[in-house]
């Protein structure tokens, strides 16, 4: 490795061509770094005391691409940003000289000097005739900048509208054209070269990252898979697997979901949620774990991502499948994908058909959609769907799905008709998070023509108004303003409508059948042709029965829209866990060091603590030690004659102790379960204790950080 202080100018005029290898992210900066780099610029070109600006180093490897007829072209490892962006700041300034018809300035400046020297090979042909080379995304964008010829169908808006930016900056600074050319001059880099043979390019990309746009977990990825293979396999794979990825994905899309797709995809892979900052670190241990070479591993990321697509992005063209997927997507269930990425995979190698996996969707969008009517915690959602592929019997795929969701332990339960329709009638639907996607699926359930309800807003029949009209006040009777605070955002009591204006707080019976439109056509709900209206023009007066009245109907009919899924009793019975043989039983009289005294009572503080943590926890007697469930053991007892032992289950370096009372214990030979020790004696030590706990709990669990 050399690396040496150069000025950007000359480096880039002594230069014969610099190309972005294929394994590279695309352009990215925006237009904030543009506009603080021509910030520097002007400053550096304004004040004579500043003699140069550091803008960073350009890391290339020197005998990348050799060649015994041209100087050989140098291949950028590091500080592609940097030199893309001066070299679109270098194009807008010869376009301006060019169309201002400006001759030379500071005798070094001129639009042809500009070109020839740093932008252009003038003696070269073909691509050798460019200074800078980008990779598939950019490429054509910036060489139709530098040929000014018309954009491609495909273009890079990055690219685009930064050269944009700067012709803009640089008009609107044109009485300063000197001081930004002599600012131009003073930028300064670090030239480091590598050499193929003594230096490891891949370890020096990853550990740099001095641009101001840190590497996305996807850049580091793309570069670990194709960066070490040979030039000719490099470029196969990038042209046959992932250039169409990063096209199927979009411009826009790829840069803000292919990082989410590659979690979802290594959870799909391995049932282990990767941390959101570590999908790199696990995608590397999940390759170097795999049998087979390096193709079969990008055509399988590539399939994935073509089902990432049709799920996530609304790619999918087969219609059924489409739309439930856009139902999936309204309700914001992410957590699925890892699950139905591997069903979608099932799916395209004929495992499952286009309807049975339309069912499977259907149950997904159901079981979420039902635990958060009921008030369920999501907590538990992510490992839910992590390893549910893992527990199905594929000869047997849709019943074996049912089976699995009916199965669910209570608090990641299945919620059944009765509990789903009772919270469907009680629940604040109004101010619940997706309120236009159940209206929309309640209205749209079994039509072919299908309303969108993006057209119609929520009509309150009994209206929010504090101050109800006296016609208001008298159909509700005396106790209306607790009618009114009880059913207001209610299911009874929620509808849509085009006329809200029109509506306003009119009494129900003008409602009902008064209200017209400019034209002096009747809209009132007794004309209304939406399903969610029927019955309205039949009901006399609008009260708390008539509110739960078509509360009942409404979810009667949610049930059927978010139905629960029908699996024949006998078929149930076959998948039911076999009973477990009973043992030996033991319980707290088994432990003589809580019959009784100072260790009873705390240990009855800190069980009544643990369970309070969540209805899933459960409390197991062992001979030696108690143990606390949920997924399994996340925290064990271990009774002493002056305090408690207890094992916490997760690793030691994981464990936020501020206090330090953590004993490591590690591959050593203890009672319980988990890599972490603490003992407590004293109530007073509880609350922080809990905290420690409740770690081993989320973790488990799956906290918020892994949603």
């Amino acid at each position: 490795m050399k690396a040496t202080e150069a000025n950007l100018l000359k480096f880039l005029k002594k230069s014969p061509q610099f190309v972005i290898p294929i394994y590279q992210r695309n352009y990215s900066w925006t237009e904030e770094q543009c506009r603080q780099l021509w910030t520097d610029l002007l400053r550096a070109g304004r004040l004579e005391k500043v003699t140069a600006h550091f803008i960073g180093s350009i890391v290339y490897v020197e005998r990348g691409l050799s060649n015994v007829v041209q100087q050989e072209a140098l291949l950028v490892i590091d500080g592609q940003q940097r030199l893309t962006t001066s070299t679109l700041l270098i194009a807008a300034l010869a376009k301006h000289f060019e169309s201002k018809g400006i001759g030379e300035l500071l005798e070094t400046f001129s639009a042809k000097k500009l070109r020839n020297y740093y932008l252009l090979n003038p003696d070269e042909e073909g691509e050798r005739h460019f200074k800078l080379l980008l990779s598939e995304t950019d490429k054509e964008t910036l060489l139709a900048i530098l040929l000014s010829s018309p954009m491609p169908a495909e273009s890079s808006t990055r690219i685009k509208k930064n050269y944009e930016l700067f012709q803009q900056l640089i008009g609107q600074h044109e009485k300063e054209l000197e001081a930004i050319c002599q600012g131009l001059a003073k930028l300064v880099i670090v030239d480091v070269s590598l050499d193929r043979s003594q230096d490891n390019p891949q370890l020096i990309f990853e550990s740099m990252n001095s641009t101001g746009l840190e590497l996305s977990q996807a850049d580091l990825i793309r570069n670990f898979i194709l960066m070490g293979l040979e030039p000719k396999l490099q470029t196969e794979l990038y042209k046959s697997y992932w250039r169409p990825m990063e096209k199927g994905f979009g411009q826009a899309a790829y840069a803000v979901h292919f990082d989410a797709f590659m979690r979802h995809y290594l959870t799909a892979k391995t049932g282990e949620i990767p941390n959101v900052r570590e999908v790199y670190t696990a995608f590397k241990a999940y390759a170097r774990s795999l049998k087979g070479d390096t193709r079969d591993l990008v055509a399988d990321i590539h399939s994935y991502a073509t089902y990432y697509c049709a799920i996530a992005l609304g790619s999918e063209s087969e219609l059924s499948l489409k739309q439930a997927f856009h139902d999936l997507r309204e309700l914001k269930v992410e957590v699925s994908y890892p699950f139905l990425l591997d069903a979608y995979n099932d799916y395209k190698n004929d495992r499952l058909t286009a309807d049975e996996l339309v069912q499977i969707i259907r149950m997904v969008e159901s079981y979420v959609f039902r635990r958060a009517i009921c008030a369920i915690p999501t907590n538990s959602l992510n490992k839910t769907f992590a390893g549910l592929s893992r527990t199905l019997k594929k000869d047997r795929y849709l019943e074996s799905v049912k089976a699995a969701f009916l199965l669910m332990p209570s608090y990641r339960r299945f919620p059944n008709d009765e509990e789903f329709q009772r919270d469907m009638k009680l629940r604040d639907l109004y101010n619940f998070r997706s309120r236009s996607y159940w209206l929309r699926r309640l209205e749209n359930h079994g039509k072919k023509e299908r309303v969108d309800v993006e057209n119609y807003t929520i009509e309150h029949i009994l209206p929010q108004n504090e101050s109800l009209s006296k016609e208001w006040q008298s159909e509700l009777g005396p106790e209306w303003q607790h009618l009114q605070q009880t059913w207001l955002h209610t299911l009874g009591n929620l509808t849509l409508t085009g006329y809200n204006s029109e509506y306003r707080d009119f009494p129900f019976a003008y409602k009902r059948d008064q209200v017209i439109d400019k034209d002096g056509n009747p809209i009132g709900f007794a004309h209304s042709p939406l399903k969610l209206n029927l019955g309205l023009g039949k009901v006399a007066t609008w009260n708390e029965d008539a509110i739960k009245a078509r509360a009942d109907r409404l979810a009667l009919e949610a049930a059927k829209v978010w139905s629960a899924p029908p699996l024949p009793a006998d078929v149930f019975d076959a998948y039911r866990p076999a009973a477990v043989k009973a043992g030996q039983q033991y319980s707290i009289d088994d432990h003589p060091f809580l019959s009784s005294g100072p260790m009873r009572e705390l240990f009855d503080l800190f069980r009544q603590a643990v369970m309070a943590l969540d209805p899933c926890v459960s409390e197991d007697f062992l001979k030696l030690y108690v143990a606390y469930k949920a997924e399994t053991n996340f925290v064990d007892v271990v009774p002493q004659a002056k305090r408690l032992r207890l094992a916490i289950n997760m690793p030691f370096h994981e464990i936020d102790d501020p206090k330090r009372i953590c004993l490591d214990v590690t591959n050593l030979g203890r009672w319980g379960n988990g890599d972490v020790e603490v003992r407590i004696a004293t109530k007073d030590d509880l609350p922080y204790v809990m905290g420690l706990i409740r770690q081993s709990f989320d973790r488990q669990m799956g906290g918020p950080q892994d949603a």
